[in-house]
């Protein structure tokens, strides 16, 4: 799990555990790397009077030994670079799958509240910046933060009173970076917030270009991207204008440092407290000490950048899970498919009551109708049979098993749920039946032939290994709602949860899935949702709710013979008395 924002990347830091070893050579090969460095000032330090009294032998030894240290920290940032890759990037990878698993557990409530623009910006995008920061500390800022130590090291042996005057600037620079550091930690959240936005405005448009067209919408959406991608650019425009500020001024405080090292220098050299040879080492090193400060300062943005999308990725951990089975949760056995409902209600507030003191018992292989109003409490039941919610007082048994004590899994397992808009993955049309599950291919042509769907997938290019594309957008609504309900039956489930299962279909795809249902249905516990009441009217039992309450029970003739709130929703369809 991430920890709370104060924390930041410290806990992250276990995360590398599992790669001790590679962090343990790639340091190694570090410590070499860096190393090599107060040797090579040392040589540069030999090798320029050497140039300049012109005595070749000497300059030429001394190439051929700075060749072959540069051989060796070449090599050694090379190991350096490859086995700290690999640490970096497993923990990205680490980091991210446990994200999603932790998305795939959200409570539905709070999975509402975020888009999905959002979210995929941010196990991508900002994810990937989490993990580009771990990479470049381990195998950047590291090495850089030990050669500034180990050059300047070096520096104060040769000459601590200069070295002292050089460390002057230091304090002023580290500040300047902070400040620097903080507003460029401002200026990333807001750009990486506006390009989440961005992002689901992007994804909206997309699934709703037909609606916009149908419309004649197309100057408002435009005008709506327009705005979004202004205010994204202004927001990436003040992060950038930040780090070009940043840059010159930095830059600028290194040269005047530079210069007033020669100006000390050369008045240490007349005063005779240093020589050349030594001087030109420790020039030598003071340039050794540029490229790490650089890659310093540039590491030190990307790092509140990072730290901006490591706050967005915590937001996900801070989100409320589904409650976890219990440590004594009894598995499932054989079900039958009784269902009884004692006393339950459910709130999403105290103040948003949804069902009330809801009582009921459903015998296996009844067939029950849910109707009534939107908000009357349809779905929400549903949920609570699916345990994605628990109710908030009473309780709800299947087979005389209170589902509260069950694992969420075999509960799950023993129900299907067949929704009202078929969601599908892209892949081939096995995958999506099986939907992760094992079974055979036998299995799976039972499925499609209950669900009366084996006929179209038979006649498609490739049958059984036909692809899908993204959001069954090659596939019509009525093929794609078999395929949902031969998905729910491949497991044979003893209870059937239809949510609307016909209402978006025309009257040709309806027939061909009310077929599919009826086969599917035959010998389990089925719950419909409709709202077209022409589809419920065989159902052995039709409830109808109102807020959260249970106001009629009884067959289709039994509610049209009492003339109440049922017969006036079938009259308002259009559905005369049949007795």
């Amino acid at each position: 799990m991430l920890a709370p924002p104060s924390a930041g990347f410290r806990r992250l830091l276990p995360l590398l555990k599992p790669y001790r070893r590679n962090l343990v050579a790639g340091g190694l090969c570090m410590l070499v790397f860096v190393g090599c460095w107060p040797l090579l000032a040392w040589l540069a330090g030999q090798l320029i009077p050497a140039i300049g009294a012109g005595d070749f032998p000497r300059v030429l030894r001394v190439v051929a030994l700075a060749l072959a240290v540069f051989m060796v920290q070449k090599l050694a940032q090379f190991g350096q670079d490859t086995l700290l890759a690999g640490p970096a990037l497993q923990v990205s990878q680490d980091l991210r799958r446990q994200l999603f698993a932790r998305l795939q557990r959200l409570e539905f409530g709070a999975l509402e509240k975020l888009s999905s623009g959002d979210l995929t910006y941010r196990l991508t995008e900002d994810a990937d910046r989490v993990g580009e920061v771990i990479y470049k500390t381990i195998q950047d800022t590291t090495p850089s933060l030990l050669q500034l130590v180990v050059v300047f090291g070096y520096m104060v042996f040769l000459d601590w009173q200069l070295s002292a005057a050089t460390l002057l600037l230091a304090p002023l620079v580290a500040a300047l970076v902070s400040v620097f550091g903080a507003r460029v930690m401002g200026a990333a959240e807001r750009s990486q917030k506006q390009v989440s936005e961005l992002a689901s405005l992007l994804g909206e448009a997309i699934s709703g270009l037909p609606l916009v067209r149908a419309f004649a919408a197309e100057p408002w959406l435009q005008e709506r991207f327009e705005r979004e991608i202004d205010l994204h650019r202004r927001a990436r425009y003040r992060t950038q204008r930040l780090l070009a500020l940043q840059f010159p001024v930095v830059g600028f405080l290194e040269a005047a440092g530079i210069l007033t090292v020669l100006l000390i220098g050369s008045a240490r050299i007349q005063a005779g407290g240093l020589d050349s040879q030594g001087f030109s080492s420790y020039i030598a090193a003071l340039l050794m000490l540029i490229d790490p400060i650089s890659h310093l300062t540039t590491n030190f943005n990307e790092f509140q950048q990072g730290q901006a999308s490591l706050k967005r990725l915590r937001g996900i951990e801070q989100e409320a899970v589904e409650e976890p089975d219990r440590p004594d949760a009894l598995p499932l056995g054989p079900v039958q498919g009784g269902l009884l409902l004692d006393g339950v209600g459910f709130a999403y507030s105290p103040t948003q009551p949804v069902l009330n003191d809801l009582s009921l018992e459903i015998k296996p292989g009844q067939v029950v109708a849910l109707v009534g109003p939107s908000g009357a409490g349809k779905s929400t039941l549903f949920s609570l049979l699916l345990r994605f919610n628990r109710p908030s007082q009473g309780r709800i048994l299947l087979d005389g098993q209170d589902l509260g004590d069950l694992r969420a899994a075999d509960l799950r397992r023993a129900l299907a749920l067949v929704p009202q808009q078929s969601s599908v993955f892209s892949g081939t049309v096995a995958e999506t039946i099986r939907f992760g599950r094992p079974a055979s291919d036998q299995q799976l042509r039972q499925a499609a032939r209950l669900a009366n769907a084996d006929g179209f997938i038979e006649a498609l290019p490739g049958g059984y290994g036909a692809r899908i594309e993204e959001r069954g957008s090659n596939f019509s609504g009525g093929q794609l709602q078999r395929l949902a309900i031969a998905r729910a039956v491949l497991g044979n489930p003893a209870v059937l949860l239809l949510d609307e299962a016909t209402s978006a279909l025309d009257a040709e795809a309806e027939e061909a899935v009310q077929q599919g249902l009826k086969q599917a249905m035959a010998g389990r516990t089925v719950l419909v949702i409709a709202h077209r009441l022409a589809t419920v009217q065989e159902a052995d039992l039709i409830l109808v709710l109102d807020q959260g309450r249970i106001v009629e029970r009884g067959s289709h003739d039994q509610l049209m013979a009492q003339a109440g709130r049922y017969r006036e929703l079938c009259e308002r369809q259009l559905i005369r008395v049949s007795i």
